[in-house]
Formats: C-alpha cells, sequence, structure tokens
C-alpha cells in the first residue's frame, strides 16, 4: 500500500506549485503527486502561438524537471477517490493512501458536448488555441476573407478571456494581411457583455467598435455542420423566445426554426465546452446537485472542502465563482498551503482566505495588452505596484511585453519553484 502524509492529484500548474511551497516551508513532509502526463505546458502561451508570435516548442518542458525535489511523482492517473478511506484510486499502481489530499487534477475539453465538433476539431478551418494553436495559425495565414466566427461554450471553461485574445489578433492579423476589408470578424457569445468588470469592459467595447467587430452576445453555439461550414447559435437572452435579425445583415445570418441562428463561416476558432475529469464527477468530493454540480465543493475563501475537512482543492477544478487563469492558481496556491500546514499541526484549518483574485491578460493585438485583474462579483483588483506605473485599463505595449517574456519566466523559475 502506497501511503502519504499528503497527496496532490495533478501536477499541473496548481499541483507543482503548491508541492514546492509546502517542500519549501518543511522539507519532512511526505508528499506524493499523481501525474500521467510526461510533458508540462504553459498554456498562457498557446493565444500566442496561434497568432504566429511565440513558438510552440518553448511553451512545453519535461514534467520531471519541475517534480519539487523530495516529492514522489506517481506517474499514473488518478482514477477514484474514495473520502471516507482516505483513498486514491488509481490506473496502475493500485490505491494511494493519504493523511490530507489535494484535489488539483484540472480540467478536460469535452467536444462532445458540441454536436459536430469533435468531426470538426483542429481540422480545415476549424481550430482552437485550446487544443492545437499550431493548427490557428495555419488557418489564419490561410484565411483569404468572408465571415471569421471566433465563439465560446455555455461551460465554465480556462481563461474566459481566451477567445477574444486571438479574435483581437486576428483581426490585426487581417489588416496586416491587407484582407480586412473583406472580412467580418465576429465574436459570438453566450455571455450577456464583453467582459464583467466594468473599467475593462469599457476599454474593450471602444476597441470593437474601433476596429468594426461585430459582437453578438447571448449566442450559445448548439451545433456544427462542418462539411456546410455553419455553425447553429441559440438566441438565449432571457425573457426572450426568438430573435430578430438586425438590419444591415453583413454576415448573412438566417433564422433556423424558432430560436436558432445559423451563420456560415469561412474561419471558424472556438473554445470547445471543458468540464470536471470524469473521476472527479463520479467521486462524492464533487458538488452533486445544482449549479456547480461536477466540481470540487470547496469553500470559496478558505479552499477547504466543505464536507471533508482533510481535503482542499484549487486550480481549475475547484468550483469558485472567479476565472479559471493561472494566476488565480498564484493567489490560490498560498492559501491552500498555509490552511493546510496549520490543520496538520494543530487539528484545526487555517484561517488564510482568497479574495477570488484572478487575471486575464487581454492581448487586443500585436504589441498591445489590456491587464484585466480583479476578484469575486467582478471588482476591480489591480495589482498595486504595477498600477503606480502603468493603466492597466489601456492598452499598452509594456503589458505585452509581459505578457511575451515576464509572466513565462515568472511561471517556469518561480511560481513552479514555489517562489511567487
Amino acid at each position: 500500500m502506497n501511503h502519504f502524509e499528503i497527496v496532490i492529484i495533478g501536477g499541473g500548474t496548481a499541483g507543482i506549485t503548491v508541492a514546492a511551497q509546502l517542500k519549501r516551508k518543511d522539507k519532512n513532509l511526505q508528499i506524493a503527486i499523481i501525474e500521467p502526463s510526461e510533458k508540462h505546458y504553459y498554456q498562457p502561451a498557446w493565444t500566442l502561438v496561434g497568432a504566429g508570435t511565440f513558438d510552440f516548442k518553448d511553451t512545453e518542458r519535461d514534467e520531471a524537471d519541475y517534480i519539487p525535489h523530495g516529492v514522489e511523482w506517481i506517474k499514473d492517473k488518478a482514477t477514484g477517490i474514495d473520502p471516507a478511506k482516505n483513498e486514491v484510486s488509481t490506473e496502475s499502481s493500485g490505491p494511494v493512501t493519504y493523511d490530507y489530499l489535494v484535489v488539483a487534477p484540472g480540467l478536460v475539453m469535452a467536444p462532445e458536448l458540441l454536436p459536430g465538433l469533435q468531426e470538426a476539431m483542429d481540422k480545415k478551418v476549424v481550430c482552437s488555441n485550446y487544443t492545437d494553436p499550431e493548427h490557428t495559425w495555419e488557418v489564419l495565414k490561410n484565411f483569404k476573407g468572408g465571415n471569421a466566427v471566433f465563439t465560446q461554450p455555455t461551460t465554465p471553461i480556462k481563461c474566459g478571456g481566451a477567445p477574444q485574445k486571438i479574435m483581437y489578433l486576428a483581426e490585426d492579423y487581417f489588416r496586416k494581411a491587407g484582407i480586412r476589408d473583406k472580412t467580418n470578424v465576429v465574436f459570438a457569445t453566450p455571455g450577456t457583455v464583453i467582459f464583467g468588470v466594468p473599467d475593462f469592459a469599457k476599454t474593450l467595447n471602444k476597441i470593437i467598435h474601433d476596429r468594426n467587430i461585430i459582437f453578438k452576445p447571448f449566442y450559445a453555439p448548439v451545433r456544427i455542420d462542418p462539411e456546410n461550414q455553419i455553425i447553429y447559435f441559440k438566441y438565449a437572452k432571457p425573457g426572450e423566445s426568438n430573435c430578430t435579425i438586425m438590419e444591415g445583415n453583413v454576415i448573412g445570418e438566417e433564422l433556423s426554426g424558432d430560436t436558432e441562428i445559423k451563420i456560415h463561416f469561412d474561419m471558424l476558432h472556438l473554445a470547445p465546452p471543458q468540464a470536471a475529469p470524469k473521476f472527479i464527477q463520479d467521486s462524492i468530493v464533487s458538488i452533486q446537485e445544482g449549479p456547480g454540480k461536477g466540481w470540487v465543493d470547496v469553500d470559496i475563501h478558505t479552499l477547504q472542502h466543505k464536507r471533508f475537512p482533510n481535503i482542499f482543492s484549487l486550480g481549475d477544478v475547484a468550483h469558485l465563482p472567479t476565472a479559471k487563469t493561472g494566476a488565480a492558481i498564484r493567489k490560490q496556491a498560498p492559501v491552500v498551503v498555509a490552511n493546510l500546514l496549520k490543520l496538520i499541526q494543530t487539528q484545526e484549518a487555517g484561517k488564510e482566505s482568497y479574495s477570488g483574485y484572478s487575471s486575464c491578460p487581454l492581448v487586443t493585438g500585436y504589441g498591445k495588452m489590456v491587464l484585466a485583474e480583479f476578484k469575486y462579483d467582478n471588482v476591480r483588483d489591480s495589482d498595486p505596484l504595477i498600477s503606480k506605473f502603468v493603466d492597466t485599463t489601456k492598452e499598452q505595449y509594456s503589458m505585452w511585453l509581459l505578457k511575451k517574456y515576464g509572466l513565462p519566466f515568472m511561471y517556469w523559475n518561480l511560481m513552479l519553484k514555489g517562489k511567487a
């Protein structure tokens, strides 16, 4: 029987950061990480890969190089959690038992939730930075004009801003390539607004207006016809059962039935539907019913499990009302570490509190970025140091440099080493 004081499920951003911080605080802790992947990816740079301004190879490193010294790596998939037995089952290593558990396996792509997507995914003119950013770049380079449609699903997704970042970069690329005048750039989202935080929404609404981007809120994608290059949306505005297609319908929208709209695309970029891994959904550690069904049931401030006090969770799999980003994990990890160590030392969890901080580096073109930082309830929460020097609600070249050079450096050299 494999038994460890602390077992961490997931060797992604959250799992490695927590393990590294725990070891820095107490090198005698017996910790194991359960993670099947040989490779570790810096996914925030995939936006830039998709726009041809970052090399995909530079986003990939060997997982082995980032497992903290003294931490046991169980190179296997977790397949179940039984909190009553303090046990994690694995695909081929048998059961692993723990005194304390940190659940951080991330989320999974679920293209099967959008009919037609599995057949179309990363082929021809359908692309996604979430799965194959190099294909996105090929699609952009081969695009000759027509409808360039960018969309996102109704499920929670990693980095809610990513579907619009590539849209701004693509629009800028079409200008540089001399085809913008024969292109309709369409951003169709199930959301109600371009961005939830008013200070940043104001800037983005102006960009959309000035650059003639067609914004379609309340558009929830329901299926894709890859052969005919048509995407179908349900108009999801509350209280309105049908929608009207606006005058001057340059993108050729058509009504299909009472509530569906079909749009032909010459290029389609989308974030696929996303979900918690199946073993999490099937475990009692997830929320069993209601809006957060399938995601891990934690206190949104202490990140301690609401029903099993020796379990903590963070990162994309935790049910937290904030954006699922690496920046969020950077603020969540120290809270988990402090509260878990207090629990080990005193049998009572610490009271460190996470405020919901997340950030979305909104790349709005080549050499331009708006750094959107916020916390729970869509309250702006800018870094006091950066804000002294830069108005982060405006497009800035300095923020582009931060995105392209500063953040990747910080990720590999500080965050994953438990130093940031």
